[in-house]
């Protein structure tokens, strides 16, 4: 975890188990078991994908935080059940599912709740708003931060902005993507997914792109926005210490680990 003087940068991957990362992440000899623990050492947060299509037992929660260091971060999926409806406004029962499955069981390595839409689904001030209403701050006194992760070009609109500031929910800004790409900041964290990395860079990016993006999260963290990134609303959010949240996701997935490290390395 990279410090500045106002918040916090954690950088990871999707997801621990892909077969491609034995013997190029992960050792050839390592235990699957200890995947988890493994890349919990070389990387700070990790977004967990599965909580998105099912449901995870409270005892699975309890592993993954007994498994893994003081100061390492799970980023969680929302269900699809929630986000994937035509009527958000009747996700809700869905919503508070997912708050009781035992998410809490991560303590301190609770990070955000990332609320992920299909591409199709386009903005609607109402309904989008219905849907932000289920998002409690704080759930049995543990603060909860929510991201969004908007995929229809619609979203890229003052409005979107100025609803999520109103209930002080995150967006993705999406890198290297087709997805818009939404730059200003509506709360007191950022969370980055970047998608760009190609197989003919060893570590994913070139170094050059490495160093962007490593300059991008420290801009965030200090309370700014970074120039060479979209914005879509010429009101600043105030000025004030931001933690972030970066994954490299999709792309090359197989340097992706790689590309994590270069980012780490970077911003010690």
């Amino acid at each position: 975890m990279a410090e500045s003087k106002s918040g916090k940068i954690y950088v990871g991957i999707g997801g621990w188990t892909f077969e491609p990362w034995r013997g190029t992440f992960y050792p050839d000899k390592l235990s699957q078991k200890r995947e988890l623990e493994y890349a919990s050492q070389h990387l700070t947060s990790i977004e967990v994908n599965g909580t998105y299509y099912g449901s995870q037992k409270p005892e699975s929660f309890r592993k993954w935080h007994d498994e893994t260091p003081e100061g390492f971060v799970f980023s969680l999926k929302g269900p699809r059940f929630a986000t994937n409806r035509k009527e958000l406004a009747l996700g809700k029962e869905s919503v508070e599912r997912f708050l009781a499955s035992g998410i809490l069981e991560l303590k301190d390595k609770l990070g955000p709740l990332n609320w992920q839409f299909m591409e199709t689904k386009k903005f609607e001030p109402e309904d989008f708003e219905a849907f932000l209403k289920f998002l409690p701050e704080s759930v049995e006194g543990r603060k909860l931060r929510h991201v969004v992760e908007v995929r229809n070009d619609s979203f890229a609109a003052p409005d979107f902005v100025e609803l999520a500031r109103k209930h002080k929910v995150a967006f993705v800004t999406a890198g290297d993507s087709k997805f818009p790409q939404i730059a200003d900041v509506s709360t007191d964290f950022v969370y980055l997914r970047i998608m760009g990395t190609e197989e003919k860079h060893k570590k994913g990016y070139s170094e050059a792109e490495l160093d962007a993006w490593a300059k991008r999260a420290k801009t965030y963290a200090s309370g700014k926005v970074p120039s060479d990134l979209k914005r879509v609303s010429d009101k600043d959010a105030k000025a004030e210490p931001r933690d972030v949240y970066l994954y490299v996701i999709s792309g090359h997935k197989e340097l992706n680990p790689s590309a994590a490290m270069a980012l780490i390395e970077r911003l010690k």
